[in-house]
């Protein structure tokens, strides 16, 4: 079975002894052709006024017993808290954030915004995964055949050194053990496109840049096809893909991130997150933190099966995210120091508060301001639950417009428009992508319905 085809932008090239590693040193993606200086951010809506809150009302906000804290609301919820999609999706979202993005500035004070630097590349590539490649990042691959990943003793782990430390092509996807598993199911899915191509023919010199392709492209078209409609829905998506971008449309080779997206809009996840999660069935239900923070080998009894967060064919339906409504779980409201790090204020464990003191840093406007802007009704005082004198911060303002304009399922005008049009936008400045090289291609890889999606990917291992 062929994977994918793909047009060659280069000859083919005569390889040496170490086939894989030059064709991977000679390809369009390698280290070399990035930019000398770190990713840019900028603003989708230059032209609206910063919204300028006190820091301290943020802090209230979003802090232990604020409007941002889901754990007074426990006892009223129950099962009226789960969402229509499966619990995985925010994880998935997460995986895409870390491949596009890395901002590694202070959470708040002294930053100027214009001088903010993107340490990923901004495009939807999964550097998180192939890193530098097997001649840059050797210790991620196989040294009996370098083509493949390497993976850990029993195939449920990446590798780790002999303290434990995860040798991973993003180090942010060892945080938990949710984003710890995509990533190794994307390890698995990247050796079978390995094995399948061999099994094709396809000369060992291609076989790395061919898998590492296909791979890259079933992803996109995961986020084009079946991630994004979920989450803005598919008229949106159609409209985007049918008539560009209306505030986000970079030219190839230009793009950058929002800080509407990077500081707020993708945010929104952290607003799905389960209060407690069952990793086996039967098993118990546990908080994310502290429970399944990562940064070390995972327990044995804390594998997780992939089906109870993803519905998975032949399978139970799985676990549901969290409703949207702006508040966050108790164990985000608390994040462990192994998260966090070492704060010399208690408010910063609070993931809340980080998300609302990272839109007042880089200046960002008020969701009211947005919502004007590309013509969308502005939600009412009574929608937002909270008195913002001077407008509403952009993140928490995107978690109640999904509350009330998405039913809790999908972001609503504002923030799916942010979203729609950064990833789309993302793809289409990309010239490697498969929206910029061939737009009509579908995918080739196996499939249990009649569309490919995420599901498909995640079974594809041994």
């Amino acid at each position: 079975m062929e994977v994918v085809q793909v047009p060659h932008s280069t000859p083919p090239q005569v390889h040496g002894s170490h086939q894989v590693a030059r064709d991977h040193c000679l390809s369009p993606a390698r280290a070399v052709d990035r930019p000398t200086g770190s990713a840019r951010y900028g603003r989708m809506f230059p032209g609206l006024e910063p919204l300028g809150t006190d820091p301290q009302v943020l802090m209230r906000a979003g802090g232990t017993g604020g409007i941002c804290d889901a754990a007074a609301a426990l006892g009223e919820v129950s099962a009226g808290d789960d969402a229509t999609e499966a619990a995985g999706w925010p994880f998935f979202g997460q995986l895409i954030a870390h491949d596009v993005t890395a901002d590694r500035s202070p959470i708040a004070g002294g930053v100027d915004s214009e001088a903010l630097r993107n340490a990923r590349t901004p495009r939807l590539n999964l550097e998180i995964v192939y890193s530098n490649g097997p001649i840059g990042s050797p210790y991620l691959f196989d040294l009996a055949d370098p083509t493949r990943f390497l993976l850990g003793p029993d195939g449920g782990d990446v590798p780790r050194n002999h303290q434990g430390v995860a040798l991973i092509g993003d180090p942010r996807n060892d945080v938990h053990l949710f984003s710890l598993t995509l990533h190794v199911a994307l390890l698995h899915a990247h050796n079978q496109i390995v094995d399948k191509l061999r099994a094709d023919g396809v000369s060992e010199g291609d076989v790395f840049g061919e898998a590492r392709t296909a791979l890259t492209w079933h992803y996109q078209w995961i986020v084009v096809h079946d991630f994004l409609p979920r989450l803005v829905g598919a008229p949106l998506v159609q409209q985007v893909l049918a008539e560009g971008g209306r505030w986000f449309a970079p030219a190839p080779l230009e793009a950058y991130i929002p800080l509407e997206f990077a500081d707020a809009a993708y945010r929104y996840g952290h607003g799905q997150i389960r209060h407690t999660y069952r990793l086996v069935e039967g098993g118990p239900a546990v908080p994310l933190f502290p429970d399944l923070v990562g940064f070390g080998p995972p327990p044995a009894d804390r594998r997780l099966d992939l089906a109870q967060i993803f519905d998975l064919p032949g399978r139970p339906p799985a676990q549901r995210a969290k409703r949207l409504d702006g508040r966050l779980a108790a164990s985000l409201i608390g994040l462990p120091e192994q998260v966090t790090g070492a704060v010399d204020t208690a408010s910063y464990r609070s993931l809340a508060v980080r998300d609302l003191l990272r839109g007042e840093t880089t200046q960002l406007p008020s969701g009211e301001a947005i919502a004007k802007q590309i013509g969308a009704e502005p939600l009412t005082a009574d929608e937002l639950e909270q008195n913002w004198p001077h407008g509403t911060p952009l993140w928490f303002y995107i978690l109640k417009e999904s509350e009330h304009r998405g039913d809790g399922d999908r972001l609503g005008p504002v923030g799916g428009q942010i979203v729609a049009e950064v990833l789309i936008g993302l793809l289409r400045a990309d010239p490697a992508s498969y929206l910029s090289l061939e737009p009509t291609w579908e995918p080739t890889l196996p499939t249990a319905g009649p569309t490919f999606g995420l599901a498909d990917l995640l079974t594809l291992r041994p």
